[in-house]
């Protein structure tokens, strides 16, 4: 009898400590694998997550987790797996749907994506989430529909709805829908010495073609030094994948203090986390040809953007280098704003000035843009640059832009 009592106690004790042994808090460990699959170990924490999810299947918040992991991995056929089953745990959940048109999104699945973007619709009523709103938004902007994505967008930026690189989409959608534009400007340089006032005053005309992107043709005169000139210009900036667009400049004149030739290349790419790089080339062709490599990176925080460029200006004496900081706050829209500029050393900005007549300089510059209508535009900026033109001549020029543009 003894031993039979002893016996159901000892299966009872191996009961109860399986038993304990299975237990956990789920929310715990949706802790700890989030902890690791944020940190980059995907498989330590999904390791985690299927533990919880053994014992709690539809948990939503695990199910989307999974999901992400397997899409930041890139591994879109194993995430969909996942969003699906959080999807059918929790219909009127916005992260499951957030998470499964984001994964379509990365794995060009745009046909899928309108199917669960009517579900996520359907499924959450109304009002529809603003992250459901925005994504819409994108699904017109992967399928080239810019009016439609623009208008969805626009409410969202207009109330400050936080979603990272929103300032960055709202450009590239203005970048993508001013199909046709003409504008104008006049630039005023004086300068403290005996060199006599410039007049500089340009037009231009901007379409857009499926090839070239943004096509903008401009003429600029300018009245400097007793003489005139004219310089003729041609800009295009076709895209290069979803992610990327190019820059290409193409010009020249026969007035001595314009470039005989210019040409400029560059390539921007925007990364996650608002991050934007570019790297290029320019070609000045004045009495002295420059060549000048330049690279620059672009963050965007809430209502501001960060620009940092540097330039490498190499010769057979010496090599130069000089580099521009830029800050700009957008108001109401991504087209209205104010920056400011610092700066050192040659810039590539400064096509229609002979940069191998500058040993160095150092600029400031301040502007404001502002949309006054969808389809009139004013900006207004001014500058100070002290030039040094020799190792004691220097040569101190404040500047004075205004400018406008219509939009058709």
């Amino acid at each position: 009898m003894k031993k039979l009592f002893f016996t159901l106690f000892m299966i009872s004790g191996v009961l109860i400590g399986a038993k304990g042994q299975d237990s956990f808090d789920p929310d715990e460990l949706f802790s700890q694998a989030r902890t690791q699959i944020m940190g980059g170990k995907y498989q330590e924490g999904r390791k985690i997550a299927f533990r919880a999810l053994s014992k709690y299947p539809n948990y939503a918040d695990i199910l989307i987790l999974v999901g992400r992991s397997y899409a930041w991995e890139g591994k879109n056929d194993s995430a969909n797996i996942y969003f699906e089953r959080a999807i059918i745990a929790s219909p009127a959940y916005t992260d499951g749907y957030v998470g499964y048109l984001d994964n379509l999104f990365w794995s060009d699945n745009l046909n899928t994506a309108a199917e669960v973007l009517q579900k996520a619709k359907s499924n959450l009523g109304s009002p529809i989430p603003d992250e459901i709103t925005y994504r819409e938004s994108r699904l017109f902007y992967y399928r080239e529909e810019y009016d439609q994505a623009y208008d969805l967008a626009k409410p969202l930026f207009d109330k400050g709805f936080n979603q990272e690189g929103m300032l960055a989409y709202m450009q590239n959608l203005q970048r993508f829908r001013n199909t046709n534009a003409i504008g104008a400007t006049y630039d005023y340089d004086t300068f403290y010495g005996s060199t006599s006032p410039w007049h500089t005053w340009s037009v231009y005309g901007r379409t857009r073609t499926k090839l070239t992107g943004a096509l903008i043709a401009r003429v600029t005169q300018s009245e400097r030094f007793n003489g005139f000139g004219t310089l003729y210009e041609l800009d295009a900036y076709p895209s290069i994948g979803k992610n990327g667009y190019a820059y290409l400049n193409l010009g020249g004149s026969g007035a001595s203090f314009f470039p005989k030739l210019r040409f400029g290349a560059s390539y921007y790419h925007n990364l996650p986390k608002a991050w934007e790089l570019e790297g290029g080339y320019r070609y000045l062709g004045f009495t002295q040809v420059t060549h000048i490599l330049t690279a620059s990176v672009g963050k965007y925080v809430g209502s501001w953007w960060f620009n940092f460029r540097a330039n490498v200006i190499p010769s057979e004496n010496s090599t130069g280098t000089s580099g521009q900081l830029t800050a700009r706050y957008y108001f109401k829209t991504a087209e209205d704003f104010f920056s400011i500029q610092l700066g050192s050393g040659v810039s590539p900005d400064e096509e229609t000035r002979d940069q191998t007549q500058l040993l160095n300089s150092y600029r400031a510059r301040f502007g404001y843009q502002q949309l006054l209508s969808p389809k009139f535009m004013i900006y207004g900026f001014t500058g100070y640059s002290r030039e040094e033109l020799s190792t004691d001549n220097f040569r101190n020029n404040l500047n004075l832009s205004v400018g406008f543009e219509y939009r058709f």
